[in-house]
């Protein structure tokens, strides 16, 4: 039953990503016209593009590294998300451990280093966003949920995490929803950001080092000779095409038609849909507490994940995780009605105290996922180009280490990088379509069938399982 203030509470949200609808997004950039050369070209201009811009530039200021995206830099997934910073570069502790138990111990001290550095670059360069390392709440909305709090914090707590279980009262104590039963509250991983200002510092220090940047440029075809990679760039009305020739190539397009045809079979595009309220009042505030500014998230198969923001909003988003056949990527598949009165409906049952608040934001974005939920990496043309994709979700923090990966492998010497498993292995494919599609279908399905079912799996997630395959919201 669609409770009667939703309609209302929706009915002026803008439809655009409320990060990136502010007076402090930067101007674009020209974008690339004629021939041009460079040491390094960068394709993509969302995290993992900037990081490995900045790095590579850090590490040879001499360098010419020249930075091209199709929009402008962070207007994709970097400046839509919820501004989660983590320092798991498995998409969780417990993934990493069933994927990489070899080295999950060395994967997590990488973590927490990259996290450190991130921290330590936005204080380096001055970049105002909002950076808080106040961990995540994860919370149990179902009895069944204890179970797994309880089993999640035994083994953070294994390698060394700090980390706290809350009973009913406690969990209330930081964040008051009638929903909660318990909560685990990991205090030591996970930063909250404003996403599209970390995306502007990074492109603002950027072109301090000298990184030269080209916005509303997209890469058409790349193709390889013995002395260089030459990208193609199209035109438009008022534009002539354009040509890079470099002799190394990083490419993050992530979620998007991939230039390698082989990233095709590893990556699928579904998009997430967030809502954004107005600031709350004092009274508002003092109604739910979240004093201590934690990121929050509940623990089913169809997961929220929400924050409050510098000015006192909260973000709301997840749940939905939409595919559209043929890996359908569009402008107006950033719009469901559906998914946002979901939301809205799921928002107000978490805070019914807040029934008089309303949204000022509605959006969505894509993601790109794996069979694995974490990155994986490779290389093309001889070595001559790097790429690295299938964050799930949870690249925020991990794309400055996926760009690390990148310039080591095009460096092409033997790093503790490159050594890793993680970096070595490669997800289990996507079949092609139709199965592609009815397959995620049903998944999505099950997870919800799971969810209403007190997390009982049946046969078809029992057999994802087996076969180390998954799909997640």
């Amino acid at each position: 039953m669609i409770l009667p203030h939703t309609g209302r509470a929706l009915a002026d949200a803008a439809p655009v990503p409320y990060w990136l609808d502010r007076p402090e997004r930067p101007d674009p950039l020209p974008p690339l016209t004629g021939a041009h050369t460079a040491d390094l070209l960068v394709i993509g201009g969302g995290y993992g593009g900037l990081w490995a811009a900045l790095l590579a530039k850090q590490a040879d200021p001499d360098a010419d590294v020249l930075l091209v995206d199709a929009g402008t830099c962070g207007w994709a997934a970097s400046g839509r998300n919820g501004g989660f910073c983590s320092a798991s570069l498995t998409h969780g502790l417990a993934n990493g451990v069933a994927r990489f138990p070899g080295e999950v111990a060395e994967l997590e001290r990488l973590g927490r280093e990259n996290l450190a550095a991130i921290a330590a670059t936005v204080d380096a360069y001055g970049i105002d966003c909002d950076f808080e390392r106040t961990g995540e709440l994860a919370v149990a909305v179902r009895p069944y949920q204890l179970d797994g709090l309880a089993e999640d914090a035994e083994l953070a707590r294994g390698f060394g995490h700090d980390v706290r279980l809350l009973g009913r009262d406690e969990v209330r104590a930081e964040v008051d929803s009638p929903t909660y039963l318990g909560g685990m509250w990991d205090r030591d991983r996970v930063a909250m950001l404003d996403p599209a200002k970390l995306a502007w510092g990074l492109r603002r220090a950027c072109l301090d080092l000298g990184v030269r940047i080209h916005e509303h440029t997209r890469v058409t075809g790349l193709r390889g000779d013995a002395a260089a990679l030459a990208a193609s760039t199209a035109g438009g009305v008022e534009q002539a095409p354009g040509v890079v020739r470099a002799r190394r190539v990083v490419l993050t397009t992530n979620a998007f038609p991939p230039l390698l045809r082989r990233l095709r079979a590893w990556v699928v595009p579904v998009y997430d849909y967030a809502l954004m309220t107005e600031p709350l009042t004092d009274a508002q505030r003092d109604a739910i507490g979240w004093r201590n500014r934690q990121g929050l998230a509940d623990t089913g198969n169809q997961f929220h994940y929400y924050r409050i923001t510098r000015d006192g909003r909260i973000l709301f988003g997840g749940y939905d995780a939409v595919y559209h056949h043929g890996n359908r990527v569009a402008p107006e598949l950033e719009q469901r009605p559906a998914t946002f009165t979901a939301l809205a409906e799921h928002f107000f049952t978490t805070f019914p105290q807040l029934a008089d608040v309303r949204f000022s934001h509605r959006w969505g974005g894509v993601i790109d996922t794996c069979t694995r939920f974490c990155p994986f990496f490779g290389t093309a043309y001889d070595g001559r180009l790097a790429y690295a994709a299938g964050y799930t979700g949870l690249g925020v923090g991990a794309t400055r280490f996926g760009a690390r990966v990148m310039l080591d492998l095009l460096a092409g010497t033997d790093t503790p990088l490159t050594r890793l498993a993680l970096v070595r292995g490669k997800p289990l494919p996507f079949p092609p379509e139709p199965v592609r599609a009815a397959g995620i279908h049903l998944t999505r399905w099950s997870l919800a069938r799971a969810d209403a079912r007190d997390g009982r799996r049946n046969p078809w997630l029992r057999t994802l399982d087996r076969l180390g395959l998954g799909f997640d919201s």
